[in-house]
C-alpha cells in the first residue's frame, strides 16, 4: 500500500509516540508499505518551528534524516498536485492539509491523518486516532 502520512503522524512516528496505535505502528514498520512524507509537511514543520511553536520545536535536518532511516520517502510538490488542489471542495482551510489531500488524489495513495475535517474529503483518507 502507498501511504502519505500527514504532518502529525510523521512527528509521532519519528518520536515513537504512544499516540500511534499498535496497528498503525505495525503498518508504518511494514516493509510491504511504501511510506511518503510531503514536502508540504516539511515546509509546515519549518515554518511553525521558525515561529517557535512549542509543538513544532524540530530540527528539520535531523527530522529528514530520521525519515530516511525509517524508509519514508519525500514527495515533492508537482504541477499535477497543484491542479488537484484547485479541484478540491472548500472542506478544510489549512493550505498544508489541502496540499496533502491533493497529492494523495493525484498520485494516488492513501492519506493517513488524525484530522476529522481532512478525512471528510474521501474514503481513501484513513482517520487515525
Amino acid at each position: 500500500m502507498r501511504i502519505l502520512l500527514d504532518t502529525h503522524l510523521l512527528l509521532w512516528a519519528v518520536a515513537d509516540s504512544k499516540r500511534l496505535s499498535a496497528p498503525v505502528r505495525e503498518a508504518i514498520q511494514d516493509p510491504g508499505n511504501a511510506l511518503f512524507c510531503s514536502a508540504a509537511s516539511l515546509w509546515e514543520i519549518a515554518i511553525k518551528s521558525m515561529l517557535r511553536r512549542a509543538d513544532f520545536s524540530i530540527d528539520v535536518h535531523a527530522f529528514r534524516l530520521a525519515l530516511q532511516t525509517m524508509m519514508i520517502d519525500e514527495l515533492p510538490i508537482a504541477g499535477n498536485h497543484i491542479e488537484a488542489l484547485l479541484a478540491l471542495p472548500d472542506v478544510h482551510r489549512d493550505p498544508f492539509d489541502r496540499m496533502l489531500v491533493a497529492q494523495s488524489r493525484a498520485e494516488p495513495m492513501s492519506l493517513w491523518t488524525n484530522d476529522r475535517l481532512v478525512a471528510q474529503y474521501s474514503d481513501s483518507i484513513r482517520l487515525i486516532g
